[in-house]
């Protein structure tokens, strides 16, 4: 009976990357084209971690490390006494993307922080009048976010986490900050190998933006703007599922699959797989359906360190090639003990 409902829950994933290529796969109600560009905060959906990356970004019930902080702040309940990882992206045009996270088991509960930031690094100020060569001047776009995370596992199949953080971009002399919370549940299908994981990031307030940005004008002048539209946060509701195909002392195997319904854009289905060896090597990829740049699978790989018993090191890496954009390179360091 366990084996069926195994190959039960494996189909079912099939199932869903099938309909999911589908135009009328749109399992939750979704205008992606009226509400694309509709949010602010952006740099809060790129996912910054290796791992989860390559998986397509199918991490919501298999998030393993630290960067749980990030997908499904229920996960860092999961993880060991003490977890920790740093990782960077290496984004488009020159721009960098950071991430550092740390949890630690405190009694009953995990408690967690994690910092995420985006530069662009100096830009060049560019009007309808200067022309591409620029005014001669320059300004930065800074994205940045810092949260502390509470997670409990209140049985061994059933966990739940909370992530308070502030979020704030700024660009020249306009800067908005907003207060965000992240909320996540886990479920562990008892022993059939499925794991269930559900998230609401980003869920908060609009923002609204101070500052000013001098402007000029057709007739030589020059105008201050101070007025700017409030921006809503990214909010973004993911229901994954993880499914151990292969779990052996040597090989292990699994697959997931997650929908995610962002409130600024059209809904997306991504698949992933990774296969470890001997706990040592671990290879990966995925696929994102439903983003118009992503036409190829996500790949990546990770190396743990041995010998050190119930501590472990890993190295990450994952590649994601956009169409249009180009590559991206992701590299991190993850430690649990």
């Amino acid at each position: 009976m366990t084996h069926l409902l195994r190959l039960g829950l494996l189909a079912g994933l099939v199932a869903l990357a099938g309909l999911s290529t589908a135009a009328s796969a749109q399992i939750l109600p979704a205008y992606g084209e009226d509400r694309a560009g509709t949010a602010g905060f952006q740099f809060l959906e790129v996912p910054v971690d290796p791992r989860g990356a390559a998986l397509g970004g199918t991490a919501v019930a298999t998030a393993s490390d630290a960067s749980a902080l990030f997908w499904n702040p229920a996960l860092a309940a999961r993880g060991g006494r003490t977890q920790a990882m740093a990782a960077t992206l290496s984004y488009f045009a020159d721009i960098s993307m950071n991430y550092a996270a740390v949890t630690q088991q405190v009694g009953a509960f995990t408690i967690g922080g994690h910092v995420q930031t985006l530069d662009s690094g100096d830009m060049a100020v560019t009007t309808e009048f200067s022309g591409p060569q620029g005014t001669g001047q320059s300004f930065r776009y800074l994205g940045v976010v810092g949260g502390l995370s509470v997670s409990q596992a209140l049985t061994d199949l059933f966990s739940y986490g909370v992530t308070a953080k502030v979020a704030r971009e700024s660009a020249a002399d306009v800067a908005m900050t907003v207060p965000l919370l992240d909320l996540g549940v886990h479920y562990n299908v008892g022993s059939t190998g499925a794991s269930i994981g559900v998230a609401i990031r980003n869920f908060g307030l609009n923002g609204e933006a101070s500052g000013e940005i001098e402007r000029p004008t057709v007739d030589g002048g020059t105008v201050i703007e101070d007025e700017f539209e409030d921006l809503v946060p990214p909010t973004t509701f993911m229901l994954g599922i993880g499914y151990d195909v292969i779990r052996s002392a040597e090989h292990d195997l699994t697959v997931a699959g997650q929908l995610t319904n962002p409130n600024d854009n059209a809904e997306q289905f991504n698949v992933g797989a990774e296969y470890v060896w001997n706990d040592l090597l671990s290879l990966r990829g995925g696929y994102r359906f439903g983003v118009e740049e992503a036409t190829t699978p996500t790949l990546g790989f990770g190396i743990d360190v041995p010998g050190l018993g119930e501590r472990s090191i890993r190295a990450d890496y994952a590649f994601e090639q956009f169409e249009r954009l180009g590559p991206t390179h992701r590299i991190g360091v993850s430690l649990q003990f």
